[in-house]
């Protein structure tokens, strides 16, 4: 007589594809694209971002930087953001993936389902946590690179690398940035996975009600843009007031001075207004694309688009 067994419920094996090793070895490579590539192709906008004062409009943001500066001071700090983004997309949605799996398990298959937004949120917390680590030394440079006055620190990344480490006591580099960018990067990574999912949720729900598998992957992957913009403006807002203090600690008139201290001396409407047109403008942007370049990496893998019913 046999027995039968039944196998306790597991979320890697839950949906079509199986979240093995390769599996998320081939998210953490559509990491990779997604982030390295959108960062390094708004790297004007960055360096237009840290003084909105200045630099009101794209087009007219481009000729001042350009006149003053040369042409290819436009993309100065490319290097270093797209070497850190690249290394920050790795963990940001590879690990997403596994953390995803891991919390939602630990709950079991009910209480997943009736907590799914927790362990979005749980899971995108934990995996900017060490991205932001993986991040740090590169976004240090590029800051540093974008913000200095011109002709007083290299742009060219092997120069400007040389000098945050020679200066390390004063830069605090690799890692003096961590805790600000923590606090920028980890709310507006858990708004831009919980509100992607949101925003996929209901596509699929309202809008376009029939199975997602009926679909065409153009379809699917325009559904997956349209969240991932929608998302963007929400992180946008929430990341921009320590995405200010990021930019305002690289200022040669605040060296030396605590995350709390330039906080409290900008004032906190300053922090979440300043140049914040700008930043909705480019974080919408690049929301949206990144997670069409992901989900586009992992439709070409076999694996389908992000998120549904």
């Amino acid at each position: 007589m046999s027995t039968i067994i039944n196998k306790p419920w597991d979320s890697r094996y839950a949906g079509s594809v199986p979240h093995d090793s390769q599996y998320y070895a081939k998210c953490m490579l559509g990491g990779v694209l997604a982030c390295g590539l959108t960062h390094a192709a708004v790297t004007p906008m960055c360096n237009m971002q840290v003084n909105p004062q200045k630099y009101k409009g794209l087009v007219s943001g481009f000729r001042t930087i350009a006149a003053e500066e040369g042409a290819r001071a436009v993309w100065k700090g490319w290097a270093p953001t797209l070497m850190g983004y690249s290394a920050q997309g790795m963990f940001k949605y590879g690990l997403y993936e596994v953390f995803k799996d891991y919390y939602s398990n630990l709950l079991g298959e009910e209480n997943a389902a009736k907590y799914k937004g927790l362990v979005w949120c749980a899971g995108s917390a934990s995996a900017e946590f060490f991205a932001d680590i993986a991040l740090c030394p590169m976004e240090m440079i590029k800051v540093k690179v974008q913000t200095s006055v011109p002709g007083t620190f290299p742009t060219a990344f092997g120069p400007a690398l040389a000098k945050m480490r020679a200066d390390s006591a004063i830069t605090r580099f690799p890692f003096g940035s961590l805790t600000p960018l923590w606090s920028r990067q980890i709310p507006y990574t858990v708004a831009k996975f919980f509100f992607f999912e949101k925003a996929v949720q209901f596509f699929y729900s309202y809008v376009f009600t029939a199975p997602k598998s009926s679909y065409s992957k153009g379809t699917q992957l325009g559904i997956t843009f349209a969240s991932g913009y929608s998302a963007g403006i929400i992180c946008a807002i929430v990341s921009h007031p320590a995405d200010s203090i990021v930019s305002l600690m690289s200022k040669p008139a605040n060296k030396g001075k605590g995350f709390g201290q330039i906080a409290s001396e900008a004032g906190l409407v300053n922090l979440a207004t300043k140049g914040l047109g700008t930043r909705v403008l480019m974080i919408g942007t690049l929301t949206g694309l990144q997670w069409w370049i992901y989900d586009s990496f992992k439709t070409i893998m076999g694996m389908g688009t992000s998120g549904g019913k």
